[in-house]
């Protein structure tokens, strides 16, 4: 398998000039631990964590540093650490080094790079620009269908069936592909939307099964 394969096309992003209080909301109604950071290009140019908001003013967890560690901390240090609790602005608390992989990666490297560099996602980039991401959830998952019970004969192109589903739906996402069976992950505001999905799947040459491992969207986001 690789990233193209278990890859979240649905990505929530955020814009380098929005407010800290705008990435910190999105991670909390979406559940998700970091958001990348876009330009108008959709070019990533960092990442916001939960970790880069760790310590903020408004929440009085700013670092308190005692006397001595004062003295020994440089200037440049002192000041990056001021800017990051007390900014509002996103660029000023995002991490800029961030660690992305392209469509073809294996999830193999993916797993590595994840737990060599202890974080939770990776951007997926094509030609510069993000189209999906990676996180150990989606690891979790592909796991959890290599359990399923193989097909007798020839076995489904799962990236083909995958590919005609999101062309079918003209929108990006959140969906995998394993021996024929398609496994949907996405959110829906309505019933018919879900159904919608669904039936989508199910006239797809190739798919054997359909899983709905779909959420409803919170109401008070509607």
């Amino acid at each position: 398998m690789r990233a193209m394969d278990v890859m979240t096309s649905e990505v929530i992003t955020v814009g380098e000039d929005a407010s800290v209080q705008e990435a910190a909301k999105l991670m909390a109604e979406h559940a998700i631990s970091a958001v990348p950071v876009v330009d108008r290009d959709k070019r990533v140019v960092g990442m916001v964590s939960e970790g880069d908001l760790l310590h903020r003013a408004e929440t009085g967890t700013e670092r308190q540093r005692s006397w001595w560690l004062e003295m020994v901390a440089s200037t440049n240090q002192l000041a990056g650490e001021y800017v990051k609790s007390h900014s509002g602005v996103v660029k000023d608390v995002m991490t800029r080094d961030v660690i992305s992989v392209t469509e073809d990666t294996t999830v193999a490297d993916i797993a590595i790079l994840l737990e060599t560099n202890r974080i939770k996602r990776v951007p997926v980039l094509r030609d510069g620009r993000l189209v999906g991401i990676v996180s150990r959830a989606n690891l979790v998952r592909a796991l959890a269908m290599t359990i399923t019970e193989r097909p007798s004969g020839a076995e489904a192109d799962d990236r083909a069936i995958r590919d005609r589903l999101l062309a079918e739906l003209k929108a990006p996402a959140n969906i995998t592909v394993k021996d024929g069976v398609v496994h949907l992950w996405s959110s829906y505001y309505s019933d018919q939307e879900k159904r919608a999905l669904v039936v989508a799947a199910e006239s797809i040459t190739g798919v054997r099964r359909v899983e709905d491992h779909m959420r409803p969207v919170a109401a008070y986001l509607l």
